[in-house]
């Protein structure tokens, strides 16, 4: 072992005991106390070193380098997750697990394969995170049927984040059903073999303990106490999908009565393959089976969901009820990276038969958190936009968002070679600083396979070019002077990264590590698909489409270029395979994307915060999955999802039903065109002056309490904003929900730091924002700089009313029964009235001057606990309803396979 691994070997178990006696996260401060100490140690003692056998090598950066691979094991924070439950499930004994059977296996050494699974992942994750894993799954587990029951019929879901560690949750789940007693286990994966495969990987090193392909131990086998008498059997193997044949000539005088270990298969979520499941278990089984089964369905709001007629649901619906319906006593647990899963818009069922039942979760949804170290969404989109997205308009004229397979690419886009460039340049500074795993580059640009096709000769040509150049001139004193590529590198790295490395040390290392960066197609036509060895690592820019969307990890990802588009926010979130962990490489990470995708990526991180601060509301004052399936579907930003998937294709007019309790929207768009922001600003000076006497200073706002809707309805409709349709502003169902409902509003005028203005006789400062994107028609404002603050609803309330909110919250606080974004619930539940929150804007940055006097609005509804839905009448226009009819057509394209990407 190396002097590095040595040393950072020894302070890791100091900082484990450390960990240990705290029984909580270690600061960043105690981490390089620990090191520092080491450091000075092996200086200034000889006797350390030798019995260590240290040569004493180590430099400066490499302890600063353990520091920070400390940090994302020690201090890593992670929440419990949030449960709600029916109605039913209220009433069952849910503490039959936690509380009873794992009490008792482990006083009796018997939940062998919990135990295996939490020793093997212990050396990978970091200590908070698996004390949550093992909270969250046995939370899990006592809301699943205890298998020592006679008959039961669970329906569960679980919701993570996209890329957040959703195979571990439920591999933890596994272990622990087993150990509990469940004979059978299933896993539907993904529809495509590579996810399978993936998933069947995951599980041999999880559970099973071996691979079948190599008859090799792998994973939880390599443990000292592996005990082969224990190995579950399984039916399925990296390399092949359940096959009935196979299965009955390797489950021959098996069966679920005389096995001692668990069966599991993991199955791709095809028609045939669960058919061939179930006719396989008929022949076993005459009769009804009395052993306990647990379904768990990967990425369950794709493929499972019955989108036709209830009488006749869609294959796979119907084959997973079938499968459920052959057993006594089942659990079905849906695991989803989205709240706004389509599972949630089906909370009925009708019919009198034995699959008349939806797959709906009845019984429990669970919500995950994700770790503090995750690289998620928000983070990405929200918080660090300008650090990670490099939004890109120079790929229309080569590669347009919507094309056919006979598109014709003469030439990458220079975006994309520079994307390559980056990619070429991250795999070298990560060699540098001895990150020696995989790395990958994404480019999903169609979702054709014959398009893709011609994209990967194009950049395997490109990248050919660089290959060539490094190798002749990488090693050369004048370098750039001979190669108009390396010229371009030289520049990106002086340009765009901040190094502890010189430009000299990284060309360096992209000449000596060059040959093994590839290109490599991933689709079902594929010959030169994508592998991840576990002795060999990988540098591959990997291209493809639907094959590269969902669940499907790419190992070391730091750059993606993606151009592709949707309205549907669970099929955008599931094709960012940027998500995930990126410890120690972060920095290095960079999207290429359009503006348009990126902002699309921003509304469905908003809307699902919102919705997510709902869930925990309702868990908190015990409300139902049929009641949280009932806040998606009537959620604003489900509306055009749900049109679209219903495929309207013959009227414009329809009739909703909608809930806009607790809901903020705001304008974040603002026109570019000088004479229709002339035209909103006079809007705004009319409106004021026209309500001048209602108007009343409140600390340095003003604020009009109890006007009449209609005056707010003719501002609204005689308002010019960019996008009438985005889920941001959804500004034609809250016109239509004004006009149905007959309610008075209050307003606020709110005051910035700028310079001072008249409006309607009111003299107010006005907000100073500057510019986070724009297109040819309008200005994007960032979260942090958006026209309706997190806390501009506080300023609506009256001082008593604030002062009872920051009681409760002291109060839950001190209770330790506080929930994230519970303050901004309680200032929404104290809303007696809805609000307009008005804003008078001057840009600032490079178009300082140009642009003053903007107006946006946010508006704000009050949050009730019980529904008030209400039926409006929406009307969809021709553009929208054109792009609605492309997106079910892209839909059908999918499921037809044709010449899409699989």
């Amino acid at each position: 072992m190396s002097d590095y691994g040595i040393v950072k070997d020894f302070i890791r178990g100091v900082l484990e005991n450390q960990y240990k006696n705290n029984g909580n996260v270690l600061e960043k401060g105690d981490i390089v106390e620990k090191v520092s100490e080491t450091q000075n140690l092996i200086s200034n003692n000889e006797a350390f070193t030798k019995i260590y056998g240290l040569r004493g090598n180590l430099t400066d950066n490499d302890y600063s380098r353990m520091v920070s691979e400390f940090e994302t094991m020690f201090n890593v924070k992670m929440d419990k997750g949030v449960i709600i439950q029916g109605d039913e499930q209220q009433a069952r004994d849910t503490t039959w697990w936690r509380d009873k059977i794992k009490i008792k296996l482990q006083q009796e050494d018997k939940n062998y394969y919990a135990t295996r699974f939490r020793e093997f992942i212990s050396r990978k994750l970091p200590p908070e995170v698996i004390k949550t894993l093992d909270d969250d799954t046995d939370s899990v587990m006592n809301n699943i049927g205890n298998p020592n029951d006679n008959r039961f019929e669970i329906f569960g879901m679980v919701v993570g984040h996209v890329q957040s560690g959703k195979t571990m949750n439920y591999s933890s789940l596994i272990c622990k059903a087993a150990d509990a007693g469940y004979k059978f286990i299933v896993v539907i994966a993904g529809d495509k073999n590579n996810l399978r495969n993936q998933t069947q990987k995951r599980i041999n090193e999880y559970f099973i303990g071996k691979d079948a392909v190599g008859n090799s131990v792998v994973g939880v086998g390599i443990s000292d106490k592996n005990d082969r008498a224990k190995m579950p059997i399984s039916l399925t193997t990296e390399n092949s999908d359940f096959n009935k044949k196979d299965a009955e000539k390797n489950s021959q005088g098996i069966n679920f009565d005389n096995v001692v270990t668990p069966i599991i298969l993991v199955i791709k979520k095809n028609y045939r393959t669960l058919e061939n499941v179930i006719e396989w278990l008929k022949n076993q089984y005459n009769n009804s089976i009395a052993n306990p089964m647990l379904v768990i369905d990967d990425e369950a709001d794709y493929a499972s969901i019955n989108t036709k007629d209830e009488n006749d649901p869609t294959k796979i619906n119907k084959l997973i009820r079938t499968l459920l319906n052959l057993f006594e006593k089942s659990s079905y647990v849906a695991y989803t990276a989205t709240p706004f899963a389509n599972i949630f818009i089906n909370d009925e069922y009708l019919g009198h038969d034995e699959l008349s039942k939806d797959l709906f979760p009845s019984d429990f949804i669970y919500a995950l958190d994700a770790p503090s170290n995750y690289f998620g969404a928000e983070k990405i989109f929200i918080d660090n936009k300008e650090k990670y997205i490099v939004e890109i308009d120079d790929y229309a004229d080569k590669i347009p968002l919507k094309h056919t397979q006979y598109l014709i690419i003469d030439k990458l886009p220079k975006s994309l070679c520079e994307a390559i460039n980056v990619f070429c340049i991250n795999c070298a500074i990560r060699h540098l600083r001895g990150q020696m795993g995989h790395n990958s580059m994404l480019v999903h640009i169609s979702r054709f396979v014959a398009t893709n096709h011609k994209i990967y000769f194009k950049i395997d040509e490109y990248l050919q070019k660089i290959k060539d150049d490094f190798k002749a001139y990488g090693k050369l004193d004048d370098l750039a002077s001979q190669s108009q590529i390396i010229r371009d590198f030289c520049h990106l790295i002086e340009n765009k990264f901040i190094e502890d490395f010189s430009v000299r040390e990284i060309i360096c290392k992209i000449t000596e590590i060059i040959d093994t960066i590839n290109v490599k197609e991933e689709h079902s036509a594929s010959k030169n698909r994508l592998e991840y060895r576990s002795d060999i690592a990988a540098n591959v820019i990997a291209v493809g489409g639907m094959a590269l969307s969902r669940g499907f990890t790419l190992e070391g990802l730091s750059v993606s270029y993606f151009i592709r588009n949707t309205i549907f926010y669970d099929t955008l979130m599931q094709m960012g395979r940027w998500f995930g962990y990126r410890d120690n490489y972060d920095d290095l990470c960079k999207i290429y994307m359009p503006s348009e995708v990126s902002d699309n990526f921003t509304q469905i991180i908003e809307a699902t915060n919102e919705l997510m601060d709902k869930f925990r509301e309702m868990a908190r004052i015990k409300q139902t999955p049929k009641d949280f399936g009932l806040e998606v579907k009537y959620c604003p930003d489900s509306l055009l999802q749900i049109t679209a998937r219903n495929k309207m294709r013959h009227t414009q007019k329809f009739q909703c039903m909608i809930n806009f309790s607790g809901l903020v929207k705001f304008v974040y768009k603002i026109y570019k065109d000088t004479d229709i922001l002339g035209d909103n600003f006079k809007l705004l000076d009319n409106f004021v002056k026209s309500l001048s006497t209602k108007f009343v200073k409140e600390q340095s706002n003003y604020i009009a309490r109890d006007i009449d809707k209609e005056e707010i309805l003719n501002f609204l409709k005689d308002f010019h904003i960019a996008d009438k349709y985005t889920p941001k502003m959804p500004i034609e169902l809250i016109k239509s929900y004004i006009e149905q409902k007959d309610t008075a509003w209050d307003i606020i005028m709110f005051e910035g730091g700028g310079a001072q203005i008249n409006v309607g006789g009111i003299s107010i400062k006005r907000a100073v924002r500057t510019i986070q994107g724009e297109s040819d028609k309008y200005f994007i404002i960032s979260k942090a700089r958006n026209t309706a603050f997190e806390q501009d609803e506080r300023c609506a309330l009256k001082e008593e009313e604030l002062q009872e909110v920051e009681e409760i919250i002291r109060r839950e606080k001190a209770n330790d029964d506080y929930q994230k974004g519970r303050e901004k619930r309680l200032i929404h539940q104290k809303l007696a009235k809805p609000v307009l929150m008005l804003h008078i804007i001057e840009l600032r940055g490079q178009i300082e001057g140009c642009y003053d006097n903007i107006v946006a609005f946010g508006v704000c509804f009050p949050y009730s606990n019980s529904y008030q839905t209400q039926s409006i009448n929406y009307v969809v226009n021709s553009v929208k309803q054109k792009e609605i009819l492309e997106e079910n057509h892209y839909d059908e394209d999918n499921e037809s396979f044709g010449d899409a990407d699989e």
